[in-house]
Order: C-alpha cells, then sequence, then structure tokens
C-alpha cells in the first residue's frame, strides 16, 4: 500500500490550515454571456467545461459548439496603477488593497468539429468534454480540450496586429455615380507633374498592438473506442492520461501517435461488464500515482511503478451501505460522477448522485466526511430516472487551501460546505446577479446519522429551507471551478458563466 500526503488527519491539514474557520460571505462578482429574459439559448452555446490554471491568472470554457473559449485575470494591471497613483497612502497604510480576481474575454477558437465514422455509422459531437492547462513553456500557454474521442493540444501566444499608417487620404466615402463617373475621367487625364508630388508618401506599416493566437500543434486522435471522460495532466509535465469508459491511456506530449494502455477493465465477454470508468486524475505531485472512479461508487488508487498494465489497485476507497437500504436505484445514484485531489494531494473530493464525501487517501474505510447534496429528491428517484436526469453528472472541486469544497445542483444552484472539524458552514446559492436572494441560513442543528468509524454527515435538512419544495430540473449547474489561490468560484449555468468571490 503507498502512502502520500502528510500526516495531519485533520481536513485541511498539510497545507497550513488548522481549527475552525469561519464561514464566508458569498458576492456576485461578473457574468459573461448572461441571458436576457426570454431569450432562446442554443444548444451549441451551452458551457460543458471550465477550468483555471495552476495560478489562477487565465480561466478556459468548452461548450457544446466545440468552441474554447479563455479569459485572462484584468484586476492586477488596475491594482497597479492604483498603487502607483496612491504610493504616498499607500506607504502610510500597512496592508495593500484588498482586491478580488477579476477577469476580462481574451479570445476564443473553434477546437473540435462535428464528425461521423462510416465504418460505425457512429455520428462524433463536437463538444467539449474536458479541458485542461497544460505547462507554460517560453511565454506561452497550453491547452488541452477533448471530444468523445480526439484530443487536442493548443497553443496561444501574443501575435502582434500589423496595421497600415500614414495614409495619404482618410477612408473615403461611399461615391455616388456621377462622383464616381467624374474622378474616373479625371484619373484618366492625369498626369504626374515634373519632381513628382512632395505631398505624396508611402504609408507605414505599424504593430502597436498584440492579441492572443490559438493554433493547434497535436491531435491525440484513434486511441479510443468509447467515449472519453477525463483527461489529466501529469506533475512531470510530459505525460497526460486519457480515460473512457473501459480503459486509461497514457500519452506523451510530444508523440500524438502512440499511447501506453495502463488501465483495461474490459472483460472477454461484454456480458460480465459490472461497472464501468466514470473519472480519472493524476495525483499533483506524484507523477507515479493517479486515481480512477468508476459506476460503482468506488475510488482506485494506482501505482504505475507496480506494472505496466496497472490491473491491481494500491488502495481502494468504498463505503459500504447496509443490505437494508439498497433499492433498484442504488447502483445508479452511487455511480461517482467527478473526482478531485486536494492542492496537498493528501484527499480526494468525490462526488456521486446524491452526495459529496471526502477522502483521505491514508484511511480508506470510509470517507472523512459526507455531505448529503441531493437527499431531498429521494423521494422523486422513479420520476428522475424516467426523464433520465437521474443519469447526471455534477462536478466538484476543492478551494485551494482545502478547507471547503463546492458542487452544483438544479434550479441553478450550488453549494458551499466547510470540511475542518467543528464547522458548519453549508452555503447555498443561485447562479444570479443576486446571488443572496436564495441564500438560506445555516441550520442550528444538522440532522445526526448513525456514526461510522471516522466520518460524519451533514447538511440533509439545508435544502428544506432553500429549495422551498420547487425543483427545476431543466436548469441544472453541473460545471464549476474554485481559483486555485482565492475564494473565486467560477460556475456555468448554461450558456451564462457566473463568478463568485468571498
Amino acid at each position: 500500500m503507498i502512502s502520500v500526503g502528510s500526516a495531519n488527519g485533520a481536513p485541511g491539514g498539510g497545507q497550513g490550515h488548522s481549527g475552525e474557520s469561519a464561514s464566508l460571505a458569498w458576492n456576485f462578482s461578473q457574468v459573461f454571456g448572461e441571458r436576457m429574459s426570454g431569450e432562446e439559448i442554443q444548444e451549441v452555446d451551452i458551457i460543458s467545461a471550465i477550468e483555471f490554471d495552476k495560478t489562477g491568472d487565465h480561466l478556459a470554457t468548452g461548450d457544446r459548439g466545440g468552441r474554447v473559449v479563455l479569459f485572462d485575470r484584468s484586476d492586477d494591471k488596475e491594482l497597479v496603477l492604483l498603487q502607483l497613483k496612491n504610493r504616498k497612502e499607500l506607504e502610510k497604510a500597512d496592508h495593500s488593497i484588498p482586491r478580488h480576481p477579476e477577469y476580462r474575454y481574451s479570445t476564443e477558437f473553434q477546437s473540435h468539429e462535428p464528425e461521423f465514422d462510416y465504418l460505425k455509422s457512429l455520428e462524433i459531437e463536437e463538444k467539449i468534454n474536458k479541458i485542461r492547462w497544460c505547462h507554460t513553456a517560453n511565454g506561452a500557454r497550453f491547452v488541452l480540450s477533448t471530444n468523445d474521442k480526439t484530443i487536442k493540444l493548443w497553443k496561444i501566444t501574443e501575435k502582434k496586429v500589423k496595421r497600415v499608417t500614414k495614409l495619404n487620404v482618410e477612408t473615403p466615402e461611399p461615391l455616388g455615380p456621377k462622383k464616381a463617373s467624374l474622378i474616373h475621367n479625371v484619373a484618366q487625364n492625369f498626369e504626374i507633374p515634373p519632381g513628382g508630388i512632395p505631398s505624396l508618401h508611402l504609408p507605414k506599416v505599424s504593430c502597436t498592438e498584440t492579441a492572443p493566437f490559438a493554433r493547434c500543434r497535436r491531435v491525440y486522435a484513434n486511441a479510443h473506442t468509447y467515449h472519453i471522460n477525463s483527461i489529466s495532466n501529469n506533475s512531470d509535465c510530459e505525460t497526460y492520461i486519457s480515460a473512457d469508459d473501459l480503459r486509461i491511456n497514457l500519452w506523451n506530449m510530444e508523440i500524438s501517435d502512440l499511447s501506453f494502455n495502463i488501465v483495461d477493465i474490459k472483460p472477454a465477454n461484454m456480458e460480465d461488464l459490472t461497472e464501468v470508468i466514470t473519472s480519472a486524475e493524476f495525483h499533483p505531485s506524484h507523477c507515479n500515482t493517479l486515481a480512477y472512479s468508476s459506476s460503482k461508487g468506488t475510488i482506485r488508487l494506482i501505482d504505475m511503478r507496480q506494472s505496466a498494465l496497472c490491473d491491481r489497485h494500491a488502495i481502494l476507497f468504498e463505503e459500504q451501505e447496509a443490505p437494508a437500504t439498497r433499492s433498484f436505484f442504488t447502483e445508479i445514484v452511487a455511480s461517482i460522477s467527478d473526482i478531485k485531489f486536494s492542492r496537498s494531494g493528501r484527499y480526494i473530493l468525490s462526488r456521486d448522485y446524491m452526495t459529496l464525501k471526502l477522502w483521505d487517501v491514508n484511511m480508506n474505510a470510509s470517507p472523512v466526511v459526507s455531505f448529503k447534496v441531493h437527499e431531498y429528491l429521494r423521494p422523486k428517484l422513479c420520476d428522475l430516472y424516467e426523464n433520465d436526469s437521474l443519469f447526471d453528472k455534477f462536478e466538484c472541486c476543492l478551494s485551494g487551501d482545502g478547507l471547503r469544497v463546492a458542487t452544483g445542483s438544479y434550479s441553478n444552484l450550488f453549494r458551499v460546505f466547510g470540511v475542518t472539524p467543528g464547522s458548519d458552514e453549508a452555503t447555498t446559492l443561485e447562479c444570479t446577479k443576486t446571488p443572496n436572494r436564495r441564500q438560506a441560513q445555516t441550520p442550528s442543528r444538522f440532522s445526526r446519522f448513525p456514526a461510522l468509524s471516522r466520518g460524519r454527515r451533514r447538511g440533509e435538512g439545508f435544502w428544506k429551507v432553500s429549495m422551498n419544495g420547487s425543483y427545476d430540473f431543466s436548469s441544472k449547474l453541473l460545471h464549476l471551478a474554485w481559483h486555485p489561490c482565492a475564494n473565486l468560484i467560477a460556475c456555468a449555468a448554461s450558456n451564462s458563466l457566473y463568478m463568485y468571490y468571498a
């Protein structure tokens, strides 16, 4: 068995934090692509992936139309100018001006196009499933994006914009037929006088501005039989993994026509298939370690040093459920839709349909803490199954300090939980410019459940306060990301990108 992370067992430990953390007051920051009242939303404009880079200075989103949109942090330059302007006041103060990150639109490009597999008579959608920022080199940024079958590596550089200046005449207005005929006759009879015309000069081409330019550097194709659900960069900055329903492949960034199959759970007879891979991610600092989740609600941590084909896991994370509570929907709601390592690598956050769980990689008997996100929907599982909502895949994220976790839900709501011992922080916000109007007060007491050996559960009664008995299953917040260094969350509500800070 491998051991990863620090020796501190408290959530958030090993990252310089301990004890109870104060609850945060969340506020609206920005919105991009806001919908107008009654505006019809195009399917291709719906956001399907969000990702911050490691510095938090850049943000990327992908949509169902195969486009990747990039945003750059804009508040840094403004803060520098403000500090220079008010240097005397700042020298007297013992602290800098507090600012939360703000972003501006940078550029966008078409990453994937719809395709058709003639051998299998199968349409391949252009929808972006995942986006990952890669190691920055020579001032250029690199982004990995994938649809169901093909992964692409994009290089984003600043390109100089050339403009023609110092023209002889200004841009003329549109000419009428009579004026155009007159000018034509004058031009035919025009002769250049001896010595030329002193007022005429050659225009000049100047480069006074720069603009981001995206170019595809690699195309990694024909390596997956099933739909790709995950890509993850390695800490060695040279390799990455891609995962589909039954296999995980290891790629070298520089080699696009060859990959190594490191996990293969496909049985000899497909009738014996009992589970599929749902998500995979590399450890943030150990290049030999990765984790993947399955539709059975398990997480497997594997060590690539043990064998070329990692058919055996080093650690299995699985919470046993009492037989008396099992039903037809048990396996469906137990399927893990997303996993994330904490920044220190000590914890793994997992999201299934009903709960959000935080696991300690050194103690796999049960989760450190479980948050009941969709417990209020348990009486409606039959209806959710019939309209396919039960198969919605919600993502999860952790704060950079590891003290809080977040995930989305229906009615464009998302929830933020505190994970430190003794913390009862649980905040529900709606993706809107006035998020506090749907924010419920934290109950004085949470419903308690029979304690496991180490775990604790929170938040069952909270939704009864915030939802008021109304559910909008057509508005679902599936994708969100937490800024790596600040308390800022980016959420995708249909075709709109909302940001909230605390």
